[in-house]
């Protein structure tokens, strides 16, 4: 019994021992643990490992600042061929989609009717200034009053008005291309009655063309007539020119845009009236522009803001931007020639964050 009662005993004290040792240990695991959190230090100027990421040198540079925008290419003069008679047609004296010269005659109407209406006008004229005649010779001899004569003479000039207005609309029976150009599809055939609000075809002038374009309001000021343009069209790689020839007198409130047009040669009738047009525009050269990446900036409620390295801490800074090429932004406020950039990072990075920086070529 007294054997057993030991045993017990030992078991005990083991267990108790074994016990007391994986307190001591969590105990100890636990202090540990605190400790290195608290050396590696999160928080703002905390000893810990910095940030590994990579910036750029900024650097003044000659930039040119060229504006691109989109417009549409337009018909240097554009114009819907119709008939100022009713009637029906009885010729049509041009090929769809060809040339055609100012004046030529495009469509003949039926003129029956106001040739016959012209020759018995013609013949009221001819007796009428025949009764003239004879009152002026009874005048002269005082057979007659002078108001007789007076109403001699302005019957003659009725009837001259009235064959005058006949003649006209015989004119108006061929319909004339008003300027040279192009013509479109024809919408009518030989024997169709038409009116004066049936569209023929539509005639176009296309050498020179029109560019129309709008730019922002905060470069009014930078494009004024005779300003050079450089334009692309869909489907080409072919550098147009063209010249700025008009400008708007106001900005449009809406858009808040300026609109201009502008003038390119096209010789080969190769620009199409219609055809999107995708146009670099050169405004100022600057001598000493700062560019960064685009990928450093972080837009922000007041703006904008990037990640600057001083003494290896990152600090914000707030900058005013302006143009934007395919791969930086012109920065005209904030920064200044030797300042480090933070390029990578930036979207997740608090300020006065511990970095260490490698430097990358721009």
């Amino acid at each position: 019994m007294k054997t057993k009662y030991i045993v017990y005993a030992i078991l005990v004290i083991a267990f108790g021992s074994l016990v007391g040792y994986r307190i001591i240990k969590n105990k100890s695991e636990g202090a540990d643990s605190a400790g290195g959190r608290g050396g590696k230090g999160g928080g703002k100027g905390g000893s810990g490992a910095p940030m590994r990421v990579d910036g750029v040198v900024v650097q003044a540079r000659p930039f040119s600042n060229t504006l691109s925008v989109s417009g549409s290419i337009e018909a240097n003069e554009q114009v819907d061929i119709r008939s100022e008679i009713s009637g029906l047609v009885r010729s049509i004296n041009f090929q769809e989609g060809g040339s055609v010269g100012k004046g030529q005659a495009l469509v003949r109407i039926d003129d029956s009717e106001l040739r016959a209406q012209l020759s018995q006008a013609l013949t009221k004229e001819q007796l009428s200034a025949e009764n003239e005649r004879r009152a002026a010779l009874l005048l002269k001899k005082e057979a007659i009053s002078r108001e007789e004569y007076d109403t001699a003479l302005a019957d003659l000039r009725s009837l001259r008005a009235q064959t005058q207005l006949i003649r006209a609309q015989l004119a108006k029976a061929t319909v004339r291309a008003p300027f040279s150009g192009k013509i479109g599809l024809r919408s009518i055939s030989v024997g169709e009655y038409v009116t004066p609000t049936t569209v023929i075809a539509r005639l176009f002038s296309t050498n020179p063309v029109k560019i129309s374009f709008s730019v922002p309001e905060k470069y009014a000021g930078q494009l004024t007539r005779n300003s050079t343009i450089h334009f692309t069209v869909a489907g080409s790689q072919k550098q147009y020119n063209a010249q700025v020839y008009a400008v708007e007198p106001g900005i449009d409130v809406t858009t808040r845009t300026l609109q201009l047009r502008a003038k390119a040669a096209n010789p080969g009738g190769e620009l199409r009236p219609g055809t999107f047009a995708r146009i670099d525009m050169p405004l100022a050269d600057i001598a000493d522009a700062i560019l960064i990446p685009t990928q450093a900036v972080v837009p922000v409620q007041d703006g904008k803001k990037v990640y600057v390295s001083q003494n290896g801490i990152a600090t914000e800074v707030m900058i005013e931007t302006s143009a934007r090429t395919d791969k930086d932004v012109l920065v005209v406020s904030g920064l200044k020639p030797g300042d480090t950039v933070l390029t990578t990072g930036v979207m997740s990075m608090k300020p006065e964050t511990p970095v260490k920086v490698k430097v990358v070529q721009h």
